[in-house]
């Protein structure tokens, strides 16, 4: 018996399959390749990098752009947002794109489902089964294709959002430019309003220095004229013969000052012989700083000056208190510091009868000690060249050069490189002349360094002694200090 079979092959390819549609696009020219996985489930192939979802796009700009926001000037916002505008614009286009494939996507699924489900009605046996498997496979892929649509449909509600926010962002920034806009046009409007006040305010002063310009060049011209008028008015050997006249006239005028001093002073050494024949006693020297001034007999009859007790008087020029000058109890005295601008007085006492002496005027600075001194006081130290005469009371015979140091806090002895005396200023240091030293008065000064130690040092001269004990006082000042000598109440500040 002979089996027959029909042959399926060519009546599939001619009959069974219909022919696609001419409108029907594929996105490649080749038919994508699939696993199934667990479940039946279709799994894509991975072909490449994984690229990010646009959500996750979406959302990584938007923190940027929030992050930004802070540190943007308002015109660099306006331009990041409308930039995430136009992105956002570009993002929707993209999704339209995408829902054109997705739809032309379910198109051709589903025309491919109709010609399997056509031919499933056709083929039999292990044909039928292989195209029961193509249709779980097509249903699959739309169902996949389904969720993704609605992936895709989220996005695009997100992407939606996004540019609805950037648009509105973008509104308001454009508001804050225009706002910022207006209010620098303000600022420049009044910037134009105050440079033209100043404008008209220096046109307007300047005006004025031209009328009183005028007015100054008119009272000058007037009074060149009426000095041109007076000019004519005289003629110069007029103003010659004055001119000589008022010379002469200066001339006699000296002469005549010059003899008038030269009267009055006759006139007070007429005076003083006269006063001093019934005076016992009188004051001799130079009434000067760096003088030296002794007290001498006038008469036969006055006792011995050595033999009678002398004390020495400071007292104002205007009669005031006396003050007494402590060790002063010489005949001789040599004025110091102190005494400037001061009458001195000396008492006499013999035989219980008293004799006062005093200058004829107060005491004299010296010339030119006064800005030597000031010299001195802009150094921090000046050094003076001495000898010591005296030591605690005793006599030094030694003429060995000392060098006397007075600086700006302290005073020191030294020779060569030993120092023999040093110390601050402080209200235990006392520093004064020599009060009765013989004719080398002038030049000595006494020095208590401290307690058990006192020296009497010769300078070179009268004004290198008066300086140095001016310089020592006037440091102490600074340092809040009196530095005078024994017995001394002077003030402070004098």
């Amino acid at each position: 018996m002979t089996r027959v079979s029909r042959d399926f092959g060519n009546t599939m390819q001619r009959d069974a399959v219909p022919s696609v549609s001419a409108d029907v696009s594929f996105v490649s020219n080749r038919f994508p390749h699939y696993r199934i996985g667990a479940n039946n489930k279709i799994m894509e192939p991975k072909e490449g990098p994984e690229v990010p979802s646009m959500k996750d796009i979406v959302a990584r700009e938007t923190a940027k752009l929030i992050e930004q926001k802070k540190r943007l000037s308002v015109r660099d916002l306006a331009s990041k947002f409308e930039k995430g505008l136009a992105a956002a614009a570009k993002l929707s286009e993209e999704a339209r794109f995408k829902d054109a494939a997705s739809l032309e996507r379910h198109v051709l699924l589903k025309k491919l489902r109709d010609a399997l489900e056509s031919l499933r009605g056709r083929v039999a046996g292990r044909n039928k089964d292989d195209v029961e498997e193509a249709i779980a496979m097509v249903e699959a892929l739309a169902v996949q294709l389904t969720k993704s649509e609605g992936d895709l449909i989220h996005e695009k509600s997100e992407v939606k959002k996004l540019a609805n926010i950037l648009k509105q962002a973008s509104e308001d920034a454009r508001k804050l430019v225009d706002e910022e806009r207006s209010f620098a046009r303000a600022e420049i409007e009044n910037a134009r309003a105050a440079v033209q006040r100043v404008e008209e305010a220096l046109k307007e002063q300047e005006r004025i220095a031209q009328t009183s310009g005028k007015q100054e060049m008119e009272d000058l011209r007037k009074e060149v004229q009426e000095a041109r008028r007076i000019k004519m008015l005289h003629q110069p050997s007029k103003v010659m013969d004055m001119e000589h006249e008022l010379r002469a006239l200066r001339t006699q005028l000296a002469e005549k000052s010059m003899h008038s001093l030269q009267l009055q002073k006759e006139l007070a050494m007429i005076k003083k012989l006269q006063e001093n024949k019934s005076r016992l006693y009188v004051i001799d020297g130079s009434e000067t700083l760096g003088s030296y001034l002794r007290i001498t007999s006038c008469v036969d009859k006055a006792p011995d000056i050595l033999k009678c007790s002398i004390q020495w008087y400071r007292v104002l020029p205007d009669g005031g208190k006396k003050e007494l000058i402590s060790g002063a109890t010489k005949p001789f005295y040599a004025p110091e510091p102190f005494d400037v601008g001061r009458i001195l007085q000396a008492d006499i006492v013999s035989d219980d009868q008293t004799v006062s002496v005093t200058t004829a005027g107060p005491i004299d600075p010296a010339a030119g000690l006064g800005s030597y001194v000031e010299a001195l006081v802009r150094k921090p130290e000046t050094e003076f060249n001495v000898v010591i005469t005296q030591m605690n009371g005793q006599d030094h015979p030694s003429n060995v050069v000392h060098t006397f140091h007075v600086g700006k806090m302290r005073i020191k002895l030294c020779k060569g490189r030993f120092t023999k005396a040093k110390e601050n200023y402080s209200n235990s240091m006392q520093l004064c002349g020599v009060r009765g030293a013989g004719n080398a008065a002038p030049q000595a000064l006494f020095w208590h360094v401290k307690k058990g130690q006192s020296l009497v040092l010769a300078f070179e001269s009268e004004r290198e002694r008066n300086a140095a004990i001016m310089l020592a006082r006037r440091f102490a000042f600074d340092c809040n200090i009196m530095l005078a000598g024994p017995g001394d109440r002077t003030p402070l500040g004098n």
